[in-house]
């Protein structure tokens, strides 16, 4: 009765969308509660694909997100598969580890709350 099966993916391949584990997720939502209690952000979204899952932070709603935070398991072995993308959509951060690339953010939060 405590077993779980997973559901087979076809032919053995990768699973269908990539997500985010509860460990990666606490991490992240941590973040955008402290920059929201600063001031700074106000809305979040989160995608799920294929290829990546992005958690995409926003000053206003109706803007481009100022951040994107990028998982994709296939870099894994390569840059790393996490990625800071900038509004601009330049990568800030790539690396093998979340924390390491949410540091930028976490700084700028330091800032703010000195100021």
């Amino acid at each position: 009765m405590g077993v779980v099966t997973p559901f087979p993916t076809a032919g053995g391949q990768q699973p269908s969308q990539v997500g985010f584990d509860r460990a990666e997720l606490t991490r992240i939502l941590d973040l955008y509660g402290r920059m929201v209690a600063a001031g700074h952000w106000r809305d979040y979204s989160v995608s799920f694909d294929r290829d990546a899952a992005v958690f995409c932070a926003y000053r206003r709603a109706a803007e481009r997100p100022e951040y994107r935070i990028e998982k994709r398991p296939a870099l894994r072995n390569r840059q790393g598969m996490w990625a800071l993308v900038g509004e601009a959509g330049a990568i800030l951060r790539r690396g093998h580890e979340l924390g390491p690339v949410l540091a930028p953010v976490e700084r700028k939060l330091m800032k703010l709350v000195a100021e």
